[in-house]
């Protein structure tokens, strides 16, 4: 068994190369030994392939630390992910979008070179997007919901390939099933082949020769569905959410796309959210502040009753710990905070004004905010940052 060259040397750089470098430098490698270039060198196959394994190592960090570290033995005999035979020319060719770009004629020409034609891309289907309103228990605690949605899907009748009975279809003749036409480009290197794909079939391989009379020759057929879908809990407005393969299935075969989730939230009667904590406004009577109450409030799961000490002042907050939303993804969830309001009649009877009027100059009546007591802003800070 031959001894395995050095990947640098093969490739002409060093260790610190940049990935721009070492690309510039494959490209560079792969144009001198494609085979195509030298059909009388029995040599340059071997040298093409070498050159594309050792760029699969270096261009990959995790692949190229390894090989730092432990040299060819850090590749467990199949370097660059490949078997022992090294990489495949497939395998080869369908990495030169990345190297020469899809629009590069020499990618396109490496993409085709191989037997008359690269491997047919798996066409995909569009994507759904719906909205999903959600209120706030549902955004909380998460949930499972069934969705309805209109979307094209596989026709049973002919199998997705859009002929009658799923037999009345041939093999293109324009190219020969590979969906590519390929033709002749005259560059600075040389002749090369080029690759489109084919106008005959439209990139397929297949012609329909008669149309299956359910789908109309699409080989999808738009039908109603319902979704199980599972909503984690602590999703907000506007976050997105994908099922996999729940969208559209392409015209004639291929993979649906997904089905896309937006979430909306429904705004709550009573319970205002800030991140993952809720708030609640209690307004209560300046009688009820002065000698003390007890009451309930709404929260996400319910009811809780709550106690306010005689002498409670408006703006205080309270905090119930653990009566907010779930952290997406996370363990934690977030408070609920009772922010109270001492409510002033702003109407009083004659006999209500006589009562308060005697009041008035109480001296406990009178506001005497001692040096503890601490204002607004000074709340909210050491309420949210303390």
């Amino acid at each position: 068994m031959a001894t395995k060259r050095d990947y640098y040397e093969i490739l002409g750089v060093d260790k610190n190369v940049s990935s721009e470098d070492l690309k510039k430098a494959y490209r560079k490698m792969a144009i001198k030994f494609h085979p195509d270039k030298n059909p009388d060198d029995p040599t340059a196959e071997e040298k093409f392939k070498e050159a594309a394994e050792a760029y699969d190592v270096l261009n990959d960090p995790q692949k190229k630390a390894r090989y730092d570290q432990f040299g060819h033995a850090g590749m467990s005999g199949a370097a660059g992910g490949y078997g022992a035979g090294g990489p495949s020319m497939e395998d080869i060719f369908s990495q030169f979008g990345d190297v020469f770009g899809d629009d590069s004629p020499f990618g396109s020409f490496f993409r085709g070179a191989q037997g008359g034609g690269g491997r047919q891309r798996v066409r995909r289907g569009s994507d759904l997007r719906i909205k999903l309103k959600l209120n706030l228990q549902e955004v909380a605690n998460g949930v499972e919901k069934k969705i309805k949605v209109k979307r094209h899907v596989t026709c049973t009748t002919c199998g997705g390939n859009g002929s009658k009975n799923g037999t009345a279809v041939q093999t293109c003749s324009t190219c020969q099933g590979t969906g590519q036409t390929r033709k002749v480009v005259n560059t600075m290197l040389g002749q090369m082949v080029s690759t489109s794909t084919c106008p005959t079939c439209n990139g397929e391989g297949k012609i329909v020769t008669d149309r299956c009379d359910a789908c109309f020759g699409e080989g999808r057929v738009l039908q109603e569905d319902v979704i199980p879908i599972k909503i984690p809990a602590g999703v907000a407005e506007g976050i997105q959410l994908s099922v996999g393969s729940k969208g559209n299935v392409p015209p004639r075969g291929g993979v649906a796309g997904d089905l896309l989730i937006v979430i909306e939230e429904e705004e709550d009667a009573d319970l205002k959210r800030d991140g993952n904590n809720v708030v609640f406004d209690l307004y209560v009577s300046f009688i009820d502040a002065a000698i003390g109450t007890s009451v309930e409030v709404p929260t996400i799961d319910g009811k809780a009753r709550i106690t306010l000490d005689p002498g409670t002042q408006s703006g205080k907050m309270l905090r119930l710990k653990g009566k907010g939303i779930k952290e997406l993804n996370g363990y934690g969830r977030g408070d609920e905070i009772v922010h109270v309001n001492v409510w002033t009649p702003k109407t009083l009877s004659a006999e209500e004004r006589s009562m308060l009027e005697k009041l008035r100059n109480s001296p406990n009546f009178q506001p005497k905010p001692n040096k503890n007591e601490k204002g607004f802003f000074d709340k909210m800070k050491d309420f949210f940052h303390g």
